[in-house]
């Protein structure tokens, strides 16, 4: 191909990507006025669409899944990429859950009075046209789209291409639920090619169209936006969950919880990859959750302490510690209390999600207000850092940046606010 011919090829995709933005900016200006009872009862129709959509959905997940396997995705891609009829209905739920949401746009989130008699309000309004880029999970085809349109935003999604099949046909149940309602088409949008280069375009070229990127995938991608994008990114780069064991934990809480921790779904962000177990009750605690992860088939990685009660244990090194795993494999460390816990998870955490488990209040309510990541959980199950488990019926992403959002995104973190003020004729001295 020459390099006429290259350049025209660029050219063309930069003009159909920007014919989506485009779209996407104007009804994102109509989504922005439109009425709640609208909205919810879209989203209503949405989920009913992918419920009887289901079998048309679910083959061409497996189209998918078979291309994936061929090409030697690892097996925690291929779980997040495989739907079933159980995680079908539960992203159609998500929609249903999402829908009977307050609606978040026009809410006032504080007013007061000025001794001049100016009236000023802080009310929330839609952030505009959001780009969402993903991997591997077609249900964030669903999930993102929802949360957009319940916070009034028109969204871009540009989903991998090991999922394409899969995530159009949902997005094609999107779009039937949306005009049915009198939506435009262009609320959701997906790219429509496959090309890499579309990815950069939306990072460089359409700040003019999209308001703000939410990254969703491998360390890879997200770093890729983080340094490539001149629009405002919400990410988090890495899910580096930790379990500790605190001396005072109760032994049965800590095996349940800390198994379910890790192996409940080793390829989601939530899962723990690193468990703390406390000298105090390493010598009560530590064989039982040891054993119990190898039992279930997890490779377990420990320092010397761990090794010593398990000969199925490998010695773990340097780069094990503030690993993200994202497969059946966790590191252990017995650690000398409290401070050390903390001071390890700053060190090797990515401020993402991070749990104790113990009877002792004192200690959980220091974890919990000492420890600076963007969840903190006591007692609980790290897999629990997801925003259907907060209540906000799916999310976009887990935050982990310190500005507009943190934690689970979901519709009320998709919205900004501005300031409306209301005189009687003052001027200003």
């Amino acid at each position: 191909m020459s390099s006429v011919q290259i350049e025209r090829k660029q050219q063309d995709l930069r003009e159909r990507m920007f014919a989506v933005g485009r779209a996407a900016r104007a009804a994102a200006a109509e989504l922005a006025q439109a009425k709640p009872a609208v909205k919810r009862a879209a989203l209503e129709a949405a989920a009913k669409e992918l419920r009887a959509a289901a079998k048309a959905v679910l083959r061409a997940n497996a189209e998918d899944v078979t291309e994936a396997r061929a090409a030697g995705l690892t097996s925690a891609m291929i779980d997040r990429l495989a739907l079933d009829e159980k995680r079908l209905d539960a992203t159609a739920a998500g929609l249903e859950v999402v829908a009977a949401l307050e609606d978040p746009v026009g809410r006032t989130i504080a007013e007061w009075r000025r001794p001049n008699g100016l009236e000023i309000s802080r009310v929330r309004v839609p952030l505009g046209v959001i780009g969402i880029i993903y991997e591997s999970r077609p249900n964030v085809t669903a999930d993102a789209a929802a949360l957009c349109l319940k916070a009034g935003n028109a969204a871009i999604l540009r989903g991998g291409s090991e999922s394409s099949r899969s995530s159009a046909a949902i997005h094609a149940c999107l779009t039937r639920a949306l005009t049915a309602h009198g939506l435009p088409a262009a609320a959701v949008q997906m790219v429509p090619t496959q090309d890499r280069e579309a990815v950069g375009i939306m990072l460089r070229d359409m700040v003019s169209y999209i308001d703000v990127i939410v990254p969703r995938g491998g360390k890879s991608l997200i770093a890729r936006v983080q340094q490539d994008a001149r629009v405002p990114v919400m990410a988090h780069l890495e899910g580096i969950c930790h379990t500790y064991i605190h001396e005072r934990a109760d032994l049965a809480m800590a095996r349940r919880v800390t198994l379910n921790a890790k192996m409940r779904r080793t390829g989601v962000c939530g899962a723990t990859e690193t468990i703390l177990v406390d000298r105090a009750c390493a010598g009560t605690h530590l064989q039982p959750i040891v054993v119990d992860l190898l039992d279930s088939g997890c490779e377990v990685r420990g320092d010397a302490a761990t090794a010593a009660y398990d000969p199925r244990v490998r010695a773990a090194v340097d780069s094990d510690w503030g690993k993200e795993f994202l497969d059946a494999i966790v590191a252990v460390r017995v650690v000398d209390g409290l401070d050390e816990a903390l001071a390890h998870i700053r060190r090797y955490g990515s401020a993402h999600t991070d749990a104790i488990i113990t009877a002792d209040t004192a200690a959980a309510e220091r974890f919990l207000n000492e420890l600076d990541s963007a969840i903190v959980i006591h007692n609980a199950s790290t897999q629990f850092a997801d925003g259907g488990e907060f209540g906000m019926g799916a999310e976009i992403g887990i935050a982990t940046g310190k500005i507009h959002a943190r934690g689970p995104v979901g519709a009320e973190e998709l919205t900004s606010y501005k300031y409306q003020v209301r005189g009687t004729g003052q001027t200003r001295p």
